[in-house]
């Protein structure tokens, strides 16, 4: 597996990540909890050194497994957490609101670090701009934690440039992870410049459309409730029959290079900048395999434009999320 720098921050990760989020919730019944840890190790035994969770995640169970399912690779792997959430302390689901009060992140730290089994948080994102609190006090909280030696390295997540340059001006980002895939580009307005300005590193999560852009889902694909596309505009019937456009670009750009249309959506993000590292999640470990072999491929700058130019064609329809979840977004 290849590495790659996060921008300025020295931290080095394997081209592609795994997001761990499905591995617990969000996405239908997972597998059993022994499954996900043999999924977890067979990706560090395939090259993978960059894993994402989150105390949201669950609440608390999916730091929980990355935790015990990596602590025989400690020191050999970058794991990622996520502050910023009000959460139900019984670890019931749901999102309660905001909270990025430095005392907020200073607990959050502490139980992530024993649920992870860490001495020190490699990458530590705050979920969701607070509007609360100002960012210069969320940095300065990080930063306290750096010196005292808890976290390694500070990232922010769906935040807007101007938030990014305030924060990066108390403590360095090392990483900015946003949703951004061909059919998502909106980072490309304001985000990505700012990361190249500033060092950064840029980490897609949902990187394949989540799961959209495998091909595996048409109009008459149907979500278990607990699967939270069943809530999501761009997850409607029309609108993914609409969608579907995209992914026939992909199977046909494919065909030339033996490429399934996920690996052609992950080898584009990886062509974009050399400091993007996306995280695709996945609960099979044929669909891992799968992913990890977009960094094979390498496309031709004729190829990237011609890509470029002909998915800017494509109209997407549908919001990505509903108005109370985007509101969250690009604060």
């Amino acid at each position: 597996m290849k590495k790659r720098r996060l921008g300025n921050s020295g931290l080095e990760v394997s081209a592609i990540g795994l997001g761990c989020m499905g591995m617990t919730s969000g996405y239908g019944a997972p597998g059993s909890r022994q499954e996900m840890m043999a999924l977890l190790r067979a990706a560090v035994e395939r090259g993978v050194t960059f894993f994402d969770t989150a105390e949201a995640y669950g609440p608390f169970r999916n730091e929980e497994l990355v935790g015990e399912a990596l602590e025989p690779f400690k020191g050999q792997v970058v794991i990622a957490t996520k502050f910023g959430w009000k959460l139900h302390e019984d670890g019931q689901p749901g999102l309660l609101g905001l909270d990025s009060k430095p005392e907020r992140i200073r607990q959050v730290a502490e139980a992530s670090l024993r649920r992870l089994r860490v001495d020190a948080i490699d990458l530590f994102y705050q979920h969701r701009v607070d509007p609360e609190v100002p960012i210069e006090d969320v940095a300065g909280a990080v930063r306290d934690l750096i010196r005292e030696g808890k976290v390694k390295h500070f990232g922010m997540s769906e935040a807007a440039a101007g938030t990014i340059r305030r924060a990066h001006a108390v403590q360095p980002v090392a990483a900015l992870q946003s949703e951004y895939s061909l059919w998502f580009r909106r980072p490309e307005e304001e985000v990505l410049p700012v990361c190249e300005e500033l060092g950064i590193g840029f980490v897609p999560y949902s990187p394949l459309g989540k799961g959209f852009l495998t091909g595996k889902i048409d109009d008459s694909t149907r979500f278990d409730e607990t699967d939270f596309r069943s809530r999501l505009p761009r997850f409607s019937p029309e609108a993914r029959r609409q969608n579907r456009a995209l992914v026939e670009l992909l199977e046909k750009f494919g065909q030339r290079r033996k490429a399934t249309p996920a690996q052609v959506a992950l080898a584009w993000l990886l062509a974009r900048k050399p400091w993007i590292v996306p995280i695709p999640g996945t609960t099979k470990l044929a669909r891992l395999e799968e992913n990890l072999r977009a960094a094979e491929i390498e496309f031709t700058p004729e190829e990237l434009r011609e890509l470029d130019e002909a998915s800017s064609r494509i109209p997407i329809h549908g919001a990505r999320y509903p108005e109370e979840i985007e509101q969250w977004s690009y604060r």
